[in-house]
């Protein structure tokens, strides 16, 4: 078979040259300007190849593709090498076109497009193939970790051409700081690349993906990643959360332990002044939660929270001070009234034996009715102004009753002036009625 492929390529090849002969005799002047125009191609492992020649001006002069070995793989429309993976695509005066399907690393090099002119001329195209790195892998990561160790992870990849590009992403955020290390594979045509991350972690990198990401130009702005998340185990952090700012004197509270820790914290312990809760009937334990039905002084002291996992213990303390309750004036509701002075006097009438008693009452005009409000000032202004007009009041009275003061004697009395006894006396009075009229006062 081989004799017989090599007799078809030196067939082909002499033909070209008799055609070529032939056609020189005739046409060695407008051959000069010919030559064939080829271009670079770059293609995918796997992908398929298009090599194409032209030729602006042509005078019926043979094209001819060959490979980097020098085999022919084309002689204008004819296929002189049995491999399936090459075709023609497009076959005439001024262009020659073929494709090879499922390229691989061994297809890489350089191509010739030959022009049968006299002398021949010629053209190179170099077919590029990439090597499509393998889906990187993630090692080094043991679960769980806990806080505060160093952690290594190393990302790797084969089969790259040309070598990879290794990017760390930790919540999406780039890390720049790691080691690169790029290695050539057993077929010297492709490579081997790893990247090695060192970060130490704490309870924020728990649940974080850490990504490895490959950039390649074989995959077309589509990069393969590999994604590890991470599992930390940390001791509890502890915070006490109030119901209320300002616990007053009967009021409820509700203290409540919030605590997060990996594992899970275990039901979290209550204590008073290091001690045990004093009051279980009102101090009820439920849950992360301290319910205290009704505040009392006696409540005052240092509340402490307690959780608890596998790896440490925490805890937090609240110090509570019930506050009284403030005292609150309500709305006081004041009643009109009048302020009445009444004096009662006896006034004697000298034409009458018997004794009469007039009663005179004066009402304050300037009684204020009271007002509705808390205001204390307004309240102790309307209490001085009512003391203020009652005295007034009182004091002109006593200066109306000071003028019309007098001493008034009864008949009797008027009858023992001059009388030696008491019959006499009477005797006397009597006789004194006629001119009573004469002797009346009266008292506007």
């Amino acid at each position: 078979m081989i004799w017989k492929r090599s007799a078809v390529l030196r067939f082909y090849s002499v033909c070209g040259l008799l055609l070529q002969a032939a056609a020189s005799k005739n046409k060695v002047k407008g051959s000069q300007g010919q030559f064939p125009l080829t271009q670079n191609v770059t293609v995918v492992e796997g992908g398929t190849a298009i090599l194409t020649c032209r030729v602006d001006q042509n005078d019926n002069t043979s094209l001819q593709w060959s490979n980097p070995a020098q085999q022919t793989l084309y002689f204008d429309d004819k296929k002189a090498l049995r491999d399936n993976r090459i075709e023609l695509v497009r076959a005439s005066w001024h262009e020659l076109s073929i494709s090879v399907s499922d390229v691989s690393l061994s297809d890489e090099g350089q191509y010739t497009c030959s022009l049968f002119t006299m002398p021949v001329k010629t053209s190179k195209a170099y077919l590029t193939v990439l090597g499509v790195p393998e889906k990187p892998q993630i090692s080094g990561f043991s679960s769980p970790v806990m806080e505060g160790d160093l952690m290594q992870l190393t990302c790797k990849t084969s089969g790259s051409k040309p070598a990879a590009d290794i990017r760390w992403f930790k919540n999406d955020k780039e890390i720049k700081d790691v080691k690169y290390l790029k290695e050539e594979d057993a077929n010297r045509k492709t490579f081997t690349v790893s990247s090695t991350l060192d970060f130490r972690v704490d309870r924020s990198d728990d649940g974080v993906a850490v990504i490895c990401r490959v950039d390649h130009e074989s995959l077309n702005a589509t990069p393969q990643v590999a994604m590890q998340v991470l599992e930390i185990h940390y001791t509890p952090s502890v915070k006490i959360i109030p119901s209320t700012p300002f616990p007053q004197e009967g009021q409820p509270l509700i203290l409540t332990c919030e605590s997060k820790g990996k594992p899970l914290p275990e039901p979290v312990l209550w204590t008073k002044d290091g001690g045990e809760l004093p009051d279980p009937d009102r101090m009820v334990v439920s849950g992360r939660e301290l319910n205290i039905l009704f505040l009392n002084k006696t409540d005052n002291g240092t509340y402490r929270c307690e959780a608890t996992n596998t790896i440490g213990q925490s805890s937090a303390e609240y110090v509570l001070i019930v506050h009284d309750v403030p005292n609150t004036l309500l709305p006081t509701t004041i009643i009109p009234s009048l302020t009445t002075a009444t004096v009662t006097t006896s006034v004697a009438i000298t034409t009458s034996p018997t004794t009469s008693a007039t009663t005179s009452s004066v009402r304050d005009p300037n009684a204020l009715a009271g007002q509705n409000g808390p205001d204390h000032a307004l309240i102790g202004g309307i209490v001085a102004v009512v003391v203020f007009v009652t005295l007034c009041s009182i004091f002109l009275l006593g200066r109306y009753l000071a003028r019309h003061k007098g001493t008034y004697l009864t008949n009797e009395a008027k009858g023992a002036e001059d009388a030696p006894d008491a019959d006499t006396a009477i005797i006397n009075a009597e006789g004194s009625q006629v001119n009573a009229e004469e002797k009346k006062e009266y008292f506007i």
